[in-house]
């Protein structure tokens, strides 16, 4: 089991910055990637960025260049730093953990999300 809890989101102006961080706690030795999810009103949940436990990074397009996630694990923390932000990246931001056990059983979970809203 893991528990995934979020900070930083809130109400920025187009241009700005914010920084997003997802703590994991419990089974976390056997997390093999964490992820941010971000879900707009009215659309699916897309991915944001990703990263593996040997630091192997994945970004969308769309955050290319903007979007930096990173991983602290001694804080057992992941971070989503997000700067030139724009009203398009409104949406609420979920934290995803991919958890392998030993014996390859795999399971997913899910943050409660947090909501970032950019104004124009």
């Amino acid at each position: 089991q893991v528990r995934l809890v979020e900070s930083g989101g809130g109400l920025v102006q187009a241009g700005g910055s914010l920084r997003l961080s997802c703590t994991a706690s419990g089974s976390i030795f056997s997390i093999r990637a964490m992820a941010w999810y971000r879900q707009a009103p009215g659309k699916q949940r897309e991915l944001v960025a990703s990263i593996t436990s040997d630091d192997s990074t994945n970004s969308a397009l769309s955050v290319k260049g903007r979007f930096t996630i990173s991983r602290e694990n001694a804080k057992n923390t992941v971070s989503l730093h997000m700067n030139s932000l724009k009203p398009e990246d409104t949406a609420v931001y979920y934290c995803y953990a991919r958890h392998v056990t030993s014996w390859g059983s795999e399971s997913s979970y899910w943050g409660q999300g947090t909501q970032v809203t950019v104004s124009s």
